[in-house]
């Protein structure tokens, strides 16, 4: 079974693309695999939030995902008319809630939806609460829950493991068997090559939380301080 670490934020369109793309092409070669979540947050609290909306360098650079996103069945806005776009620190804590009802995966898809396809505000506590209640979860409970901060440091560390000891600086970026592979097309058929290669490799299994520099990115991508 190959175990994927994504680093992902919530407002990174490539991340939504390749998160399809992958499980996508997992279905179609049948290949076993673990996906985990590694929070990243492109803009943290105090820092300014940014205006894509307007950004034509942005704009030009999402044309990439146009077409695969089309492919795989996503009604994206790049970007949405969100603006400024949010913060993802509550929708992070929230998803440590989520993971400890169970659906951690469900809320994950329902994040990126709501902010890439329905143009919610996912920096807005009542925007989170009535979308966590979609997918079951108890509003009043998960409402308590990040008024309280109970996620808050485990979000934070998290965040930090991403920028510190990873020392990622874009997103996504994505290790499969602890080897940090390369996307260019964020297309599925994409992914099932590189999902067959790396099911191929001898060798390939870093001990969890190990990773390796191996490949480098070589698309498009989401960094603090735009994209590139």
């Amino acid at each position: 079974m190959l175990d994927i670490l994504m680093v992902t934020d919530y407002v990174c369109p490539y991340c939504l693309v390749a998160k399809e793309a992958i499980e996508q092409a997992l279905g179609e070669t049948g290949i076993e695999a673990r996906i985990r979540t590694q929070p990243f947050e492109l803009t943290e609290e105090p820092k300014e939030r940014v205006d894509t909306y307007h950004d034509e360098n942005r704009k030009a650079h999402y044309k990439i995902l146009v077409e695969p996103a089309r492919e795989l069945g996503l009604d994206m806005k790049l970007p949405p008319a969100v603006i400024p776009r949010p913060y993802t620190r509550l929708a992070f804590e929230g998803w440590y809630f989520a993971c400890e009802k169970n659906c951690g995966d469900e809320y994950n898809d329902l994040m990126y939806r709501a902010y890439f396809i329905e143009e919610s505000d996912i920096g807005d506590l009542e925007v989170l609460v009535r979308l966590a209640e979609k997918i079951g979860l108890d509003g009043k409970e998960y409402r308590a829950a990040l008024l309280e901060g109970a996620y808050c440091a485990k979000e934070k560390e998290a965040v930090a493991y991403a920028k510190d000891v990873l020392r990622v600086k874009t997103v996504p970026t994505i290790y499969i068997n602890g080897n940090r592979i390369s996307v260019e097309r964020y297309t599925r058929q994409e992914m099932a090559e590189i999902l067959r290669q790396e099911e191929k490799r001898s060798g390939g299994n870093a001990p969890e939380g190990e990773t390796s520099e191996e490949g480098k990115r070589a698309g498009f991508c989401c960094g603090v301080d735009g994209c590139g």
